[in-house]
């Protein structure tokens, strides 16, 4: 079976819809990441086998979660979830946000050659970002835990909007002492097609004043 007909066979199991020409740019991601991945570094898993499930599926297992129409992707590293959500999603804008510039380098290459017109890529870091408006839903994969994303990303939320941290185990001991200001809506357990190991997203939200 070659990536394509494994992607799409993943998604079936995720429960997730995408046309044809979606799951093409997202193999075509992957084959972007490997490719940069010599360079530049951008993950440790190496074979495009590995990086569907624990990088492109896993990004997609979130997407039934988003809210509103602008993501905030929080230390997006090599796009991730961010790129995956945006080719899911096209109807939604996408924010990737890295303080590493030679991320970012290949971010942009990557929006360019995916054709991606609904992902902006900003090479910052997080306390200095200023956007014009804030996000209806900010996700993080691998940003520290889960007190200093909301700390330091808490701000950049909308009115109603969410946060969502992806997480392995689940982070019972990150939610016992949460930050001021927020409180967790769900946990859910993700199944990720190909990824043995547990997989959770946490999903918080502004408490009511």
């Amino acid at each position: 079976m070659d990536l394509f007909q494994e992607c799409e066979q993943g998604l079936e199991e995720l429960s997730l819809s995408l046309p044809y020409s979606a799951v093409q740019r997202a193999i075509e991601y992957l084959h972007l990441l490997e490719k940069w991945n010599n360079t530049y570094n951008l993950t440790a898993i190496r074979k495009p086998e590995e990086m569907l499930s624990k990088h492109l599926l896993d990004s997609f297992s979130v997407v039934s979660f988003l809210n509103g129409s602008t993501v905030l992707d929080v230390g997006t590293g090599g796009g991730l979830p961010g790129i995956p959500i945006a080719i899911a999603r096209p109807d939604i804008h996408v924010t990737l946000l890295d303080s590493v510039s030679k991320k970012t380098h290949f971010l942009t290459q990557a929006v360019y050659d995916l054709q991606l017109d609904n992902v902006t890529v900003v090479n910052t870091r997080l306390e200095n970002f200023e956007p014009e408006e804030r996000f209806d839903t900010i996700v993080s994969r691998a940003f520290s835990t889960i007190n200093v994303m909301l700390n330091s990303a808490g701000h950049l939320l909308a009115q109603n909007g969410q946060m969502l941290a992806m997480k392995g185990v689940h982070p019972s001991e990150e939610l016992q002492d949460l930050a001021r200001g927020f409180k967790v809506n769900a946990v859910h357990t993700l199944v990720v097609p190909g990824i043995d190991g547990e997989r959770h997203v946490v999903c918080m939200e502004r408490e009511e004043q």
